[in-house]
């Protein structure tokens, strides 16, 4: 844990690899201390049509599933440190987000061959 999702407009793929975004992702998160590198899953997905208002703005949305457990205190540096790894990868971009979505432990399921 964690999911890392993040959400990108299309555009955003003319400005910056989106192997480079996904990776200072990955790498902001390991650097919160909170998890191991190895239970990290972080993954991109572009969206060719959107709005925000009366713009298609370009933007980028990192969404961090967790299970839940996690203090505010927690949650806030971690994304802090998301924020601060991809910043400075994205001056173009209009709009850059971290919001951090607690799963309920108590419910997740997984399978996982091996």
């Amino acid at each position: 844990m964690p999911h890392c999702v993040i959400e990108y407009s299309s555009d955003v793929a003319d400005q910056i690899a989106i192997d480079d975004l996904v990776a200072a992702v990955h790498d902001g998160a390991f650097s919160s201390g909170l998890f191991p590198e190895y239970d990290i899953k972080t993954r991109a997905i572009a969206y060719e049509h959107h709005r925000t208002g009366q713009t298609t703005d370009s933007f980028v949305h990192v969404n961090l599933h967790l299970l839940s457990g996690r203090d505010d205190n927690q949650k806030a540096d971690l994304s802090e440190k998301i924020l601060a790894s991809i910043e400075s990868l994205l001056p173009q971009v209009v709009s850059v987000g971290v919001e951090i979505i607690d799963m309920h432990r108590d419910s997740y399921r997984k399978r996982v061959l091996g």
